[in-house]
């Protein structure tokens, strides 16, 4: 399964179930799981983990060293889960030492040709990332999110579970959960509620939802006092979501 041409380190750890394609590379700490697929002219190299059935599309870069000029050739890491798609030219860069030394993603993502995602972003699961999507160093997606084609974002942003982006748009700040942002610099446009329906939450924790949001967003509370609200949630599925979010926001959110 592993074609003729391709380049693969004695040293890397692969299942004997991958497919390799014409040209690619593997480097010497790659370890690779069960049912992966690497199309042609793939290289994936740097202390990079990847589980099983992941599909990589021709000429994805995964594992090279941080585009950060701080960066003097740590031992740093590139861990990505199950069931990923990465499509054609994307790019997703090792952690760096300042960031905790790991930049991860996690299981089920789409990603969409050209994204670039930089070194120590944490990427949570069901993603969809559109064309040329491109996030700097120490982004969070959480779940369940839809970035826009052309989306970049700031480092240190914090994109909240079942948000959405519109194409084209810069984020500066943190997008709050279930909500839709767009614009440059984006702008809030109030409730994802296409992706809101699509989760088929149940009636109660929609309530929650839209009871959230206008305490945050449509009243006079402060964003602290808002907070203070959370704990009154009737459902704890959607006040985790929320506490997740708040808990590693830290530069203003998007309004």
């Amino acid at each position: 399964m592993i074609h003729e041409s391709a380049i693969v380190s004695k040293n890397a750890k692969i299942s004997s179930d991958i497919q390799v394609g014409v040209n690619c590379v593997i480097g010497d700490n790659v370890k690779i799981g069960e049912k992966c697929i690497l199309k042609d002219n793939v290289r994936i190299v740097g202390n990079t983990t990847i589980g099983t059935g992941n599909i990589f599309f021709s000429n994805s870069v995964i594992g090279e060293i941080p585009q950060d000029k701080k960066y003097h050739g740590e031992n740093t890491k590139l861990i990505i889960g199950d069931g990923n798609t990465f499509r054609e030219f994307v790019t997703i860069n090792t952690g760096t030492l300042s960031g905790g030394g790991k930049t991860i993603i996690g299981s089920n993502n789409w990603v969409m040709s050209y994204v670039h995602i930089a070194h120590d972003c944490n990427i949570g699961d069901s993603n969809t990332f559109a064309n040329c999507t491109q996030l700097a160093g120490h982004v969070n997606v959480q779940n369940y999110s839809i970035l826009g084609g052309f989306t970049g974002i700031h480092q240190f942003c914090t994109i909240g579970s079942y948000s959405i982006t519109g194409i084209s748009s810069v984020i500066l700040k943190d997008v709050f959960p279930f909500t839709k942002v767009m614009g440059n610099r984006a702008k809030l446009f109030g409730l994802n509620h296409e992706g809101i329906k699509r989760a088929e939450f149940n009636n109660l924790e929609v309530s929650d939802i839209k009871d959230t949001y206008k305490k945050f967003f449509n009243s006079s509370l402060t964003y602290d006092e808002a907070k203070q609200t959370i704990k009154n949630i009737k459902n704890s599925k959607i006040s985790d979501i929320i506490l997740s979010f708040i808990n590693i926001s830290c530069k203003g959110i998007v309004r």
